[in-house]
């Protein structure tokens, strides 16, 4: 008996066994390969080449298969399928969401949660927006299952969090603020203690960085409330927002009652899912006691003791590869450290401290990076510290430090 062919003559063939592709991956196959869906799935006699030609400003088959092809445009082309595939899970179910688009945007939502503490917020911007804006999509559409809506209504609160701390590093407190709202919205939605708690941390830090510690203060009281039965690290994380807004507005015993507090319930962690999403959803050892040493600085202490803890602070993140390394905690244990060793009289460990901080490249100055190092520059003009050359030197480059700002997204 004489073998058979299976495979076609035509290269529908090769994806779909004789049925082109739907309508939602044609036009990313037509970018890809160059050519119209009516030329690729023309028959084509046995032995022979095809004769269409590509359509016009479009490479070749040829050409994106060659061994020399660019690899960037390859990422490129490949990033384009990829995004286009996605809008086509999104909008695959028209009656219900499926199991597979809350897969896709749980692997979304894990990305740009590890992402943000690691990378310039500039790569990851358009990212959270789109995947923020895709949650709300389904929520809007009314056609989630009861069973989904708590889990998308946390994935809204996580994404406008980070959203909300993308405004903030963008030294926008205003809109920083209202995503904050939004994120808290969708957090009691989800009916999630520790969301709610975490906003109201949100809230704490942004007028921190905003030099409004009274409004500091208030938020994180009432989120360090919300989170006191909680044994996850949240409730860790408002103490230390009260320690510092506390220490700005000079209340001593508020500090030291809040950082022993932290540091006790530390050892009744139990990780909850927050902590397990990780990022700026956890609290590690390691900025807990950057904090605490912020705090101090903050209250104008150096004393040999916290001179030793300011380092251990800024050796916690000196491994980029540990899971809690983050660039914006290490610079400003750093500037803290650099503070400490002024108030001890130590210009020249100073200027060594602070030095990793100043040579950021300008992709990653946010602005509570910019808001440290100039508070190191405050210190700089008092005590017998500020007619030495070393400190007018680093005073005058700390100056200059914000002129190629900063973390922003392109455009």
């Amino acid at each position: 008996m004489d073998s058979v062919d299976p495979a076609p003559k035509t290269i529908q063939g090769w994806f779909y066994e004789g049925r082109k592709p739907q309508r939602a991956f044609r036009p990313v196959i037509v970018e890809m390969l160059g050519y119209s869906i009516d030329d690729l799935w023309r028959d084509v006699p046995e032995g022979s080449s095809p004769s269409f030609v590509p359509l016009t400003g479009a490479s070749s088959t040829h050409s994106h298969t060659d061994a020399g092809v660019d690899l960037n445009e390859m990422k490129r082309t490949g990033a384009m399928a990829v995004r286009r595939a996605k809008e086509f899970l999104l909008g695959k179910d028209r009656e219900t969401v499926g199991e597979d688009t809350l897969g896709l945007l749980d692997d979304e939502v894990q990305h740009l949660v590890a992402a943000y503490p690691r990378e310039p917020l500039s790569l990851i911007w358009d990212d959270l927006l789109e995947t923020q804006d895709q949650v709300f999509r389904l929520l809007e559409g009314g056609r989630v299952r009861p069973s989904q809506l708590r889990d998308l209504n946390v994935k809204g609160a996580v994404l406008s969090f980070l959203v909300a701390k993308g405004f903030h590093d963008m030294e926008n407190p205003l809109q920083a603020m209202t995503m904050t709202r939004v994120a808290a919205a969708c957090a009691r939605d989800a009916e999630h203690t520790g969301l709610i708690a975490l906003t109201d941390g949100l809230k704490s830090l942004i007028a921190y960085w905003a030099d409004k510690p009274e409004d500091a203060y208030h938020y994180a009281d009432k989120g360090a409330a919300t989170a006191a039965d909680m044994r996850g690290t949240v409730g860790l994380w408002l103490l230390g927002l009260q320690a510092r807004a506390a220490a700005v507005l000079g209340d001593e015993e508020t500090v030291r009652i809040a950082n022993e507090t932290a540091a006790s319930r530390r050892e009744q962690v139990v990780h909850d899912d927050l902590d397990e999403l990780g990022g700026l959803f956890t609290y590690a050892p390691e900025k807990q006691l950057y904090y605490a040493v912020e705090a101090q600085t903050l209250l104008g202490h150096g004393n040999a003791r916290l001179v030793a803890q300011a380092e251990e602070a800024v050796h916690g993140f000196s491994d980029p590869t540990a899971p809690n390394w983050a660039f914006g905690d290490l610079a400003g244990a750093q500037c803290d450290l650099a503070l400490v060793r002024l108030f001890s009289g130590d210009v020249d460990g100073a200027c060594a401290a602070i030095r990793p901080v100043l040579d950021l490249p300008a992709s990653h100055r946010n602005n509570g990076i910019i808001v440290s190092a100039w508070r190191v520059r405050q210190a700089l003009m008092g005590g017998l510290t500020r007619t030495s050359v070393a400190a007018r030197d680093l005073r005058a480059e700390i100056e200059a430090f914000p002129t190629n700002r900063r973390a922003l997204p392109p455009g």
